[in-house]
C-alpha cells in the first residue's frame, strides 16, 4: 500500500499507482527470480512521477531461467475497475541483449489506428513500455536479455467495464500511466483543488492565465510555447467549471491548449468533457466537415473511427485541415458564449504527436500578448 496523501476538500485521500507500475515492478522482479533462481518477497522501482515504489509480490513461479509473477493494483482512494486486479509478468532470459515485450492473457490487443499504440501491438501504452524496459535492464547483466510477456488473469472479463471495447482494443485490459501514481479523484474535491490554484495564481497578481486538460498540454505550453509555470493552470474535464472560476475571480484573458479530442468538444457546447458525461466527438467533426463540403462518402467513413486521432488520419488524407481552424474559432465562440462575453478565450488545439493543429482567431492574438506578458 503506497502511504503518500493528499487533502482535497478537507479530505485525507489516499494516492494509488497505476497498472503500469505494476507491470514495472512484476517484470523487474520476475527478471530477479529467473537470475537468482529463487523466490524475493518485494520490489522496489521508481515512477516517472520521482516517487519510489516498493511492492509486494503477490505470487510467483520460477522454472529454469523462466520466472513470473504478480503485483496487485490499488487504487488508493481512487479505485477504479481494476482496482484489486493483478498485474503479472513473465521473465524469460536470453543469451541475446535487449528486451522483448510481448502482450500475454488479459491484455488487450490494439485493432484500430489512432491510439498510442499500433494496431495489432499489445495495448500497453509508452510510459509503462518505457518503464519495464528500464526497470528490467538495470537488473539485467552484461550480454543477457529477456522476453517479458505482460499478463492480467482478470483482464478480460475486466475490459467489458471499460471504454475498450468501443476504442477497438481485443481481450483485455490496456496497461497504462504517465506518471506511475494514481492521484484520487473525488470530482468536488479535485474540482475546488483546481479553483484554488488558480485563485491563488490570481491573489498573486495574475489576470489572464493559460488553461490545459492535463499534462499533455502543459508540457506543450512549457516546452514549445515557453510559458511559465505560474501562468499555467489544469482544468481536467471541468472546462465549463474552470472559466466561471475565471470569471469569478476577475481573469479577462484565457489561452486553452489542448488535445483536439477534449477540444472538439468545446465546438459542440460541451463543457465537461469526459468520455462518460458527453461524447460526441466523431458527430461534431462530421457536421463541421459537412459544412466543408465534404462527400457523403467522408462522412460515413469517419464514423468508423473510434478516436479523434484515427479520424484526423482521415481528415488529413482528404485535405480538410481547413476543418481545425474551423473548429478552434467555433470553440472559443462557445466558451465566450458560456461565460457571457466576460472575457476573451483563445484556443489552440493540438494532436498526440504534439503536433499544433488549429489555433483560433483570439488564440493567435492571445499568443502575442502572453508572449510579451
Amino acid at each position: 500500500m503506497l502511504e503518500q496523501y493528499i487533502v482535497k476538500d478537507g479530505k485525507r485521500m489516499r494516492y494509488g499507482y497505476t497498472t503500469g507500475s505494476c507491470a514495472a515492478a512484476a517484470a523487474k522482479a520476475a527478471a530477479i527470480m529467473a537470475l537468482m533462481g529463487k523466490p524475493i518477497k518485494d520490489i522496489e522501482i521508481n515512477t516517472p512521477k520521482g516517487w519510489n515504489l516498493a511492492l509486494k509480490i503477490e505470487t510467483w513461479k520460477i522454472e529454469g531461467t523462466t520466472a513470473c509473477c504478480t503485483i496487485k493494483k490499488d487504487g488508493g482512494d481512487d479505485p477504479d475497475n481494476t482496482h484489486g486486479i493483478l498485474v503479472g509478468a513473465a521473465v524469460e532470459l536470453t543469451d541475446s541483449p535487449g528486451v522483448l515485450l510481448k502482450g500475454g492473457k488479459g491484455v488487450g490487443i490494439v485493432t484500430k489506428p489512432g491510439l498510442q499504440v499500433p494496431p495489432g501491438e499489445p495495448a500497453i501504452n509508452p510510459v509503462p513500455r518505457a518503464m519495464i524496459q528500464k526497470e528490467v535492464l538495470e537488473v539485467l547483466p552484461e550480454g543477457k536479455g529477456a522476453i517479458i510477456t505482460i499478463f492480467v488473469p482478470e483482464g478480460e472479463a475486466i475490459a467489458k467495464k471499460t471504454f475498450n471495447p468501443r476504442l477497438g482494443i481485443l481481450g483485455g485490459i490496456s496497461i497504462l500511466g504517465t506518471t506511475g501514481i494514481v492521484e484520487p479523484m473525488s470530482e468536488e474535491a479535485f474540482k475546488e483543488s483546481l479553483a484554488l490554484e488558480l485563485k491563488m495564481a490570481v491573489q498573486e497578481g495574475l489576470d489572464q492565465v493559460i488553461l490545459v486538460p492535463g499534462n499533455h498540454g502543459r508540457d506543450l505550453a512549457y516546452e514549445h510555447y515557453g510559458f511559465s509555470k505560474d501562468k499555467v493552470i489544469k482544468t481536467s474535464n471541468f472546462v465549463g467549471f474552470m472559466l466561471e472560476k475565471c470569471t469569478e475571480y476577475g481573469i479577462k484573458k484565457v489561452l486553452m491548449i489542448g488535445h483536439i479530442g477534449k477540444f472538439v468538444k468545446l465546438a459542440g457546447g460541451i463543457f465537461h468533457t469526459h468520455s462518460k458525461v458527453a461524447d460526441s466527438r466523431i458527430e461534431i467533426l462530421a457536421g463541421n466537415l459537412a459544412l466543408l463540403g465534404a462527400p457523403q462518402s467522408l462522412i460515413k467513413e469517419l464514423f468508423n473511427c473510434v478516436t479523434t486521432e484515427a479520424a484526423l488520419t482521415l481528415i488529413e488524407e482528404n485535405g480538410y485541415e481547413s476543418l481545425y481552424a474551423m473548429l478552434c474559432t467555433k470553440a472559443e465562440q462557445k466558451c465566450m458564449q458560456h461565460v457571457y462575453e466576460s472575457m476573451e478565450v483563445g484556443i489552440i488545439m493540438f494532436s498526440m504527436d504534439k503536433r499544433i493543429l488549429g489555433i483560433g482567431p483570439n488564440g493567435k492574438k492571445l499568443l502575442e500578448a502572453f508572449a510579451y506578458a
